[in-house]
C-alpha cells in the first residue's frame, strides 16, 4: 500500500494488528485483518474489519467517531485519528462526560448503528478537550430505524454507560447494580454465550476482557469543570 505510512504497532492478536501511520498524508490508524495461526481466525477477522465499515461509513460525519478513510484491500481498513486518552488513563473528566458520552451513543443509535462493546474502557477516549470519543466498532450492529433489534441493543449500550459512570462517581467503590436490573438480552448473554466467549477469548486467543479496565483501588480522575456543550434534548 504505497499510501500508508506505518509509524508504530499498537496492538497484534489472533486477528491481526493495528497500527498508527498516516494515509496520504493524515494521521490515521491501519487495521489488517489477518488472523493468525488458528484455523479460521482469517476469516472471522475480515467479517468483524467489515462491520466495522459498514458502521463507520454509516456514522461518517458524526461528532466523536472517526471517519472510515479506506479499504485498501479485502483484509484492511483505514480510519482516522482521535487524539486522546483510554478513559481507564485519564487523569480528570469533566462532570458532564457521560452525558457527553450518552448523547454521542444516542447519535450513533439515531443512525442505526450500536456499538455494541461499550463494557470496555479502552473503546471510550477522552479527547484533550474533555469531550467523548468511541473506538473499534468491529461488534457494532446496523439495525432499521424503530426496530425492535436497534432498541434492545440501543438499551445495552446506554446500560453500560451507565454501568460506568455509577463506578466512575462513587471513585473505585465499583457496580453495585443487581443482575436482576440487567435487561433480558443481558441475562441470555450470561447465561448462554458469555461461558462461550470467556472460553474462546481466555484458553484459545488468549486475551482478557479485564485488560485496560481502571483497577477499583484507582487511581481515580478528577472532576473538573463541565464541557458546557449543548446535549441532545431527548437524551
Amino acid at each position: 500500500m504505497e499510501d500508508w505510512k506505518s509509524l508504530e504497532v499498537l496492538k497484534e492478536d489472533s486477528f491481526g494488528a493495528i497500527e498508527r501511520g498516516s494515509w496520504r498524508g493524515e494521521e490515521a490508524i491501519l487495521r489488517r485483518a489477518t488472523g493468525a495461526l488458528l484455523p479460521g481466525s482469517g476469516m472471522a477477522a475480515r467479517l468483524l474489519m467489515r462491520r466495522e465499515a459498514r458502521a463507520l461509513e454509516i456514522l461518517h460525519g458524526v461528532p466523536g467517531v472517526v471517519p472510515l478513510l479506506a479499504q485498501p484491500s479485502r483484509s484492511a481498513i483505514v480510519r482516522g485519528w482521535a487524539a486522546g486518552q483510554p478513559l481507564h488513563l485519564v487523569e480528570w473528566l469533566p462532570r458532564d462526560f457521560f452525558e457527553q458520552l450518552r448523547a454521542l451513543a444516542a447519535a450513533c443509535h439515531a443512525l442505526g448503528v450500536c456499538h455494541n462493546d461499550l463494557h470496555k474502557e479502552p473503546n471510550v477516549l477522552v479527547a484533550p478537550d474533555g469531550q467523548p470519543w468511541l473506538v473499534d466498532f468491529q461488534l457494532a450492529s446496523v439495525h432499521k430505524l424503530h426496530s425492535s433489534s436497534l432498541a434492545r441493543r440501543a438499551a445495552e449500550d446506554m446500560r453500560h454507560i451507565a454501568k460506568h459512570e455509577r463506578r466512575y462517581e462513587r471513585q473505585g467503590r465499583g457496580s453495585r447494580e443487581r443482575g436482576s436490573d440487567r435487561g433480558i438480552v443481558a441475562r441470555i448473554w450470561m447465561a448462554t454465550g458469555k461461558p462461550a466467549y470467556n472460553f474462546l477469548t481466555r484458553r484459545v486467543l488468549k486475551r482478557t476482557d479485564g485488560e485496560g479496565r481502571r483497577p477499583r483501588g484507582g487511581p481515580w480522575p478528577t472532576w473538573t469543570a463541565p464541557t458546557g456543550r449543548r446535549l441532545n434534548p431527548d437524551v
